[in-house]
């Protein structure tokens, strides 16, 4: 069995830290998003992974590599545009062959892996096998609609009046009766290759298409708050640890993790939080649900729930809550007063805020 992963998409809905950085390697807990599912395919068994990519390439290769970091062995497939999921399984034809596969979308991140359901697969041996979870708002979703037993009826893409509340999680596994689906089908309205319609053209046709509805949780981190949100959950499950320095006028509270070459210094962070090796946080405020990457600064500031990535600086800033700030920002103070602050900044970008 194999995988095809997905880190062709442009992250338009995570703009602008995606105009100057691929929108699979922002980081959760100081960890790219892509990296977590690319250890739930490997921890499922799987070994030969295709990764599609697109304008990001020469960023997601430099991260990834070989795979032989998560005990992969990775080959890349480009796609000259975006123009579907199903395409993305067209142009993935030779890699694929006659073998069995799991799709899986890079942006999405789904708690307790993909073994389970892997394991489901390779059991029956469906001709597809969907991921689903219950959602309180199916509009925005692919949905499905099963039968009493559990077999997929039909698939529905942000239907109006909704048969269910199942979304489609981001993750597939098919067999190779999925290339005869994918020739088949048309472009939608959006001039894209829509597995959703290849999947029901497999319904269609009377194929064996199954499901597993997930009690674990699903997120796409396509914009702000799913991946502040993300990163609440994960950071949930942090051990902590000190391999950096503290000195003695800072409290460390609950679960915080200082990782090497880090300094904090007169300061007090409250877990669940990470801070990057190289981050220097003196005379400051760090929230719970904070992640700092590495080489970050955070000086007479505060700063809660929030995302700060590599090289980024705060400065004098009296309260950053619920953001994501992007490569090597600076923040600083400035004359007026509001009291809390909503960031989103790119890479590289200057900000003034009053304090």
């Amino acid at each position: 069995m194999k995988a095809l992963v997905l880190a062709g998409g442009t992250g338009t809905r995570l703009r602008p830290i995606t105009h100057t950085s691929a929108k699979q390697l922002v980081p959760v807990a100081n960890k790219p998003v892509l990296f977590y599912g690319l250890e739930a395919i490997a921890a499922a068994g799987i070994i030969d992974v295709g990764i599609v990519v697109g304008d990001t390439a020469d960023e997601i290769v430099a991260a990834v590599g070989d795979g032989s970091r998560f005990g992969l062995k990775v080959s890349y497939i480009p796609q000259s545009k975006p123009l579907g999921l199903a395409h993305c399984v067209l142009i993935s034809r030779d890699f694929l062959g006659e073998d069995d596969f799991i799709m899986y979308l890079g942006d999405n991140f789904v708690v307790g892996g993909v073994e389970d359901s892997v394991r489901e697969f390779r059991a029956a041996r469906p001709d597809a096998h969907l991921m689903l979870t219950r959602v309180p708002e199916p509009r925005s979703f692919g949905v499905a609609e099963l039968s009493d037993s559990g077999q997929v009826l039909g698939l529905e893409e942000k239907p109006a009046h909704p048969k269910s509340d199942l979304a489609l999680v981001g993750v597939y596994l098919f067999s190779p009766a999925i290339h005869e689906a994918v020739a088949a089908i048309t472009p939608s309205w959006r001039g894209e290759l829509e597995i959703t319609d290849a999947v029901q053209w497999l319904i269609d046709a009377g194929r064996d298409v199954r499901s597993t509805v997930i009690s674990g949780y699903w997120k796409d981190t396509g914009n702000v708050t799913d991946m502040l949100e993300v990163n609440r959950l994960v950071l949930e499950t942090t051990e902590p640890r000190c391999d950096g320095l503290v000195d003695e006028r800072s409290d460390l509270i609950g679960r915080v993790l200082v990782e090497e070459g880090a300094e904090v210094r007169n300061s007090r962070v409250m877990g669940p939080t990470v801070i990057g090796a190289g981050t220097r946080v003196t005379n400051s405020y760090v929230g719970p649900f904070t992640s700092l990457a590495e080489d970050c600064v955070v000086e007479d500031s505060e700063v809660e729930f929030s995302i700060v990535l590599r090289g980024a600086s705060i400065s004098g800033v009296r309260r950053i809550e619920a953001s994501l700030i992007g490569r090597h920002v600076q923040v600083t103070s400035a004359p007026e007063v509001p009291h809390a602050h909503r960031l989103v900044l790119g890479d590289h970008s200057r900000a003034q805020i009053s304090s």
